[in-house]
């Protein structure tokens, strides 16, 4: 009786069509997805590539999105290179399956068993990492990758109807692709499994008891017919080419099995080629559609599988430092993979805190973004409104608590209110929340964070060291010395920095040799000629110093008596600070840096960093602090910390970066929540006008947070002290003062709703609040045309107690947003204040004193009349004069100067006077802050 013939090429095509529908059904439950495989090969051998030619073959017909991945064309590739690609696909969620070619050829040394060991188990679709193989041996056959020869052996052997159970099974090799996986899997099916190899004892014995008998040993016909037991089972796993003058190549293919006698005796038998080959490719194509199938079941799609922290919400409600301290922030690198960032995307500075490489943006540029919502104000006061608070709740909420997407997007604060008062006027506005719904850890958070102020910081003192350096030399040497200062020999060859050659171009010298100027050419270049009464660039530093508000430099005997009256300004009013939270990326910061222009020429010519030579060192020293710093919340959602403008100087709100990054990780259905700073006449304003101008961004919902007791201040309440406790009106239920100052709530609904984007009013609760006086504020707000109004409890209660804000946010999202500008850019320097002025804040006009008009007339004049407008005025009042709350009206709006950001991109009208140094108070905030140096714990930050 001659054996019936197990033709893997007929089981490998019944395996291929079911496999069809798996895909077809895949893309049908989930348009776009399908799964993707990828082949790493070391070298170019000519086997491999047969082989791998063959994989791509099946891959394609069964509809996988196949990548073949060619480290390198030549064989110099490193282990490192290697290792480096294999990461990159670990971390695809494209590719489902991945495949390291073997061998690996190399005239480096390659550790095949760690490269092989380096693929992600989930997808190791070959089976051969220790872990899969671990997960086998232990019989967790519905945990791990089966290798793909023993699996396509084991659906040959189901083939044949035969009952493995109980059955003598032999298996001749011991491979770890085969022999020792196949042993594994037979046991597993509940046969008796003998293992044979080349120090077996009697070898023909052994297999005249196999019912199943399965070879893998390498060596052409070693098994004989007369070894076979009578109606086995045999799969020959061989692959040997022995010579025959019959054929055209003098070879042909054998297996380890004599195939003519063996089919003699047994029942079923694989012959070679077209047996055991073609299921190997097809188990291959199956894991990979497994491996799909599993990262469908445990991440939903475009949809985060992220651990989340729970609260342990405790009454009394613990000091900020306290409930920071008691929660254990994730690892910084396990949240941002829980967030789809690849580990080279991700630099780690220690262990909570994360900074991300703009190359993101560039991976994820086809991807949808997510909804955009922006946090403000009404009119702040003393009390605090909490909207920093309020964005860290709402986000919490959104993520932890509704299970979506959601990234929060905030400033870093300064260190200056942080030794120094806090609340002052001067914060930045990034703080970093309060009670249960912070950003962890907040020592980390209120300190040097990642340094992108102190990069700040020495990025604009080099500025302006440049310009009184460049005035002094200009003062004290010919032009000829100058030249030839700037333009040294060196070697005897006289060149060009590429920074000179673009102020050459500026001048409309269209030469590249330093020998061929003319002296008028050469004047030309050397002299900036810059006039002292123009300079507003200021050196900064990052601590409250009012004795730095007004100084003179230049009293030592080696500056020859060149004195001029100059100040410091806070770091987060530099300009460079705008800069960093407008820009799109290196190219565009570079641009930005160069064109800030710091001064102006005798002759009214602007003076830029890029003609001060030193526009590229600016680039050098922001190039860290241009990627977007990464941070959690309380409970485990990811926070976005990226620059801190001025809010009532700059436009006050964090890094454009850093929103479109966020944007497209959280996906179509996710939510980036970030702030303005100070009220909606102040941040928002600036967000839409300015912001959301350069960004492109267009956003869903605003979300206006107000208080009660910050009402009733703008109602007519009783000022309010520092360190003195509230009065009565504030504690004690005032129907009537809350509703007269819910003019002031009213007025920044309808500020928002002028940009055309839909409305939801955050109450955020005290203990003191009544019933009565919430219900008032709320139905007030959607009289003003708020789309919802909804109490809120997040400090106490964390995400839990800011749901009712996020449904209410979700739902605005849906609704139609048709967000329009305030202004065109286009229009006079004046009128564009103007609208601001009378449709934001409510002024019967504006006045412009004399300095003002002068400069909106040079600024037109040297071409920068265009920018937008970045109003800076008091934020405690609707209009220049802070004691005025609620809605003043019929006031003119004194406009005192214009300046000019060119940098940044924007003008900045001086409304009253403004401060950019603040001092320290008469106990600052330093006499509590210490360090234990045994925990090394920061003591009395908050």
């Amino acid at each position: 009786m001659s054996a019936e013939v197990l033709s893997g090429k007929t089981v490998s095509a019944l395996v291929r069509e079911r496999l069809k529908k798996d895909v077809a059904q895949m893309k049908l439950d989930l348009p776009g997805f399908r799964p993707g495989l990828a082949i790493l090969q070391v070298g170019d051998r000519d086997d491999s590539n047969l082989y791998i030619s063959m994989k791509l073959k099946a891959a394609a017909e069964v509809m996988v999105n196949q990548n073949r991945l060619n480290v390198f064309v030549l064989i110099t590739v490193c282990q490192l290179s290697v290792l480096r690609n294999i990461i990159q696909v670990n971390e695809n969620p494209e590719i489902h399956g991945l495949i390291v070619q073997l061998p690996l050829e190399s005239i480096n040394p390659i550790n095949t068993e760690r490269v092989t060991n380096a693929v992600a188990p989930e997808k190791d679709v070959d089976g051969l990492t220790s872990i899969n193989a671990g997960k086998l041996a232990r019989g967790d056959l519905g945990d791990c990758f089966i290798p793909c020869t023993p699996k396509g052996c084991m659906e040959l052997i189901k083939q044949t109807g035969t009952s493995i159970a109980g059955k003598n099974a032999v298996v001749i090799g011991r491979s770890k692709i085969v022999g020792a996986p196949m042993h594994d899997l037979l046991l597993w099916n509940h046969a008796t499994v003998t293992t044979c190899h080349s120090k077996t004892a009697d070898l023909a014995g052994q297999v005249l008891r196999a019912d199943i008998l399965v070879v893998g040993a390498g060596k052409p016909e070693m098994v004989k017919g007369c070894w076979i037991k009578q109606g086995a089972v045999v799969i020959d796993c061989g692959i040997n080419h022995v010579p025959d003058s019959t054929k055209a190549s003098g070879k042909r293919v054998v297996g380890d099995v004599a195939y003519s006698e063996a089919k003699e005796r047994a029942s079923f038998i694989t012959p070679v080629p077209g047996g055991v080959g073609p299921m190997t490719v097809a188990m291959l194509m199956e894991n990979t559609v497994e491996s799909a199938k599993r990262f469908l079941e445990n991440n939903k799609p475009g949809r985060w599988h992220i651990q989340l922290t729970s609260l342990n919400l405790l009454n009394p409600v613990p000091s900020d430092i306290e409930i920071s301290r008691a929660c254990i922030p994730k690892p910084i690198d396990k949240l941002a993979r829980e967030i789809g960032l690849f580990s080279d995307e991700v630099e780690l500075y220690g262990k909570t805190k994360a900074k991300i490489l703009l190359s993101t943006m560039k991976r994820l540029q086809d991807q949808p973004d997510g909804k955009y919502v922006v946090v403000t104000g009404i009119t702040p006061t003393p009390l605090g409104e909490g909207k920093s608070t309020t964005t860290v709740g709402l986000v919490q909420a959104l993520g932890a608590h509704l299970k979506l997407n959601v990234f929060a997007c905030v400033r870093q604060p300064s260190q200056g209110p942080t030794f120094g008062i806090k609340g002052n006027f001067l914060c930045t506005g990034g703080a970093a929340g309060g009670g249960y719904s912070q950003v962890i850890p907040m020592e980390e958070f209120n300190l040097h964070l990642t340094g992108d102020i102190h990069a700040i910081t020495a990025a604009n003192n080099l500025v302006a060291a440049a310009i009184d350096a460049r005035m002094f030399h200009e003062n004290t040497q010919s032009d000829k010395a100058l030249y030839n200062r700037l333009v040294p020999v060196n070697n005897t060859v006289r060149t060009f920095s590429p920074i000179q050659i673009n102020r050459l171009k500026k001048l409309g010298i269209d030469k590249v040799h330093p020998d061929t100027l003319t002296e008028e050419e050469i004047a030309a270049f050397v002299r900036l000629d810059i006039d002292p009464d123009t300079i507003t660039w200021q050196r900064v530093m990052d601590t409250n110093d009012r004795f730095l508000r007004k100084i003179t430099i230049g009293q030592s005997p080696t500056e020859k008596g060149f004195t001029r009256s100059t100040q410091f300004d806070i770091t987060v009013a530099s300009e460079i600070m705008a800069v960093l939270a407008l820009t799109d990326g290196l190219e565009d910061m570079q641009k930005r840096l160069a064109n800030m222009v710091v001064a102006s020429s005798r002759k009214g010519v602007p003076v830029t960093a890029e003609d001060l030579g030193v526009s590229g060192a600016l680039t050098v020293l922001m190039k860290d602090a241009v990627k977007p710093n990464l941070m959690q919340t309380l409970e485990g959602t990811p926070v976005f910390v990226h620059a801190g403008p001025f809010a009532n100087i700059a436009h006050g709100n964090s890094s454009i970066l850093a929103d479109k990054i966020a944007l497209k990780l959280v996906g179509p259905e996710g939510f980036v929540v970030t702030e303005a700073g100070f009220g909606a006449d102040i941040g928002m304003e600036k967000f839409f006008n300015i912001k959301c101008r350069y960004s492109g961004l267009r956003p869903h919902v605003v979300v206006l947070v107000a208080t009660v007791r910050a009402l009733k201040m703008h109602g007519g309440g009783p000022v309010v002290t520092a360190g003195l406790p509230l009065q009565k009106e504030y504690t004690e239920e005032n129907l009537d003062l809350l509703e007269k100052g819910c003019s002031n709530l009213r007025k920044q609904v309808e500020n928002a709703m002028a940009f055309g984007v839909p409305v939801v009013v955050a109450v955020n609760v005290f203990k003191t609040d009544t019933d009565a006086e919430l219900e008032l504020v709320c139905r007030l707000a959607k009289e003003a045309g708020a789309l919802d109004a909804v109490r809120c409890s997040h400090w106490a209660e964390g995400g839990k107690g800011a749901v009712a804000l996020a449904h209410a946010v979700q739902r605005a999202s849906e609704t139609p947003s048709n967000f329009k500008f305030l202004y065109d850019v286009e229009l006079p320097i004046i009128d564009k204040i103007r609208i601001i002025a009378q449709k934001i804040y409510g002024a019967a006009d504006i006045e412009l004193l004399p300095e003002a008009q002068q400069k909106a007339d040079l600024y037109t004049k040297q071409g920068f009349g265009n920018l937008p407008i970045c109003m800076a005025k008091t934020h405690l009042s609707l209009s220049h004069n802070p004691e005025c709350k609620g809605v003043p009206t019929g006031f003119v709006l004194p406009i005192r100067d214009i300046r000019a950001s060119v940098g940044a991109g924007f003008l900045y009208p001086l409304v009253g006077t403004m401060s950019t140094m603040p001092g320290l108070p008469t106990r600052p905030c330093f006499y509590d802050i210490d360090l234990d140096p045994t925990t090394e714990q920061v003591n009395g930050l908050f």
